[in-house]
């Protein structure tokens, strides 16, 4: 998916020096929304190391990872994944994204989702896609509702993130009702 300068594509091990380089520029701003990392993950090993774990649950069928680079400049702006991939009865898979600073705002996060869930439902023939969202992060929940998510709970108490246990909402969006694909 390419939009507005920025492609969508899968995380490759080269990726690993220019994530590291977006981790590092976008630490601050992130760091309310995530969880407290040792200082590897912001270095190129630490990264290379995360993208081959990634790699290997993808070929696994539990992880879609995908990267977005400016195709201007070749610099990793964020990432976008599709994880905790299940197929049965629950088919569904969780969704997780994040965009350089520089970039939000712009769209590119919606877009980005709204291709995941059409990958979830064309290509894996997944049922739903859910998102948790601290309940402060509102841009975060107009994206979720801008690619077509509702909000269907609270978690208390959900995610560790920025060094506490932290309230999530949860949102879903429901792609299909077709029973679950033999796999």
């Amino acid at each position: 998916m390419i939009f507005d300068g920025v492609e969508m594509r899968g995380v490759a091990p080269d990726d690993a020096a220019g994530l590291a380089e977006a981790f590092v520029r976008n630490r601050a701003n992130m760091a309310p929304t995530e969880p407290v990392r040792h200082e590897a993950f912001y270095t190129e090993a630490g990264q290379r190391e995360r993208i081959e774990q990634q790699l290997q649950s993808r070929d696994a069928g539990l992880l879609l990872p995908y990267v977005f680079v400016d195709l201007t400049s070749g610099a990793a702006l964020g990432t976008i994944n599709l994880g905790n991939i299940q197929h049965g009865p629950l088919s569904s898979g969780g969704l997780g994204y994040w965009v350089d600073e520089a970039c939000r705002g712009k769209g590119l996060a919606t877009a980005a989702a709204q291709e995941v869930c059409r990958i979830a439902r064309d290509e894996l023939g997944l049922h739903r896609v859910e998102a948790g969202t601290l309940v402060d992060n509102l841009a975060s929940q107009r994206v979720l509702a801008k690619a077509g998510f509702e909000q269907y709970g609270l978690a208390p108490r959900y995610l560790h993130i920025n060094g506490a246990w932290r309230d999530h909402r949860l949102f879903q969006r429901i792609l299909h009702d077709h029973p679950p694909a033999d796999r």
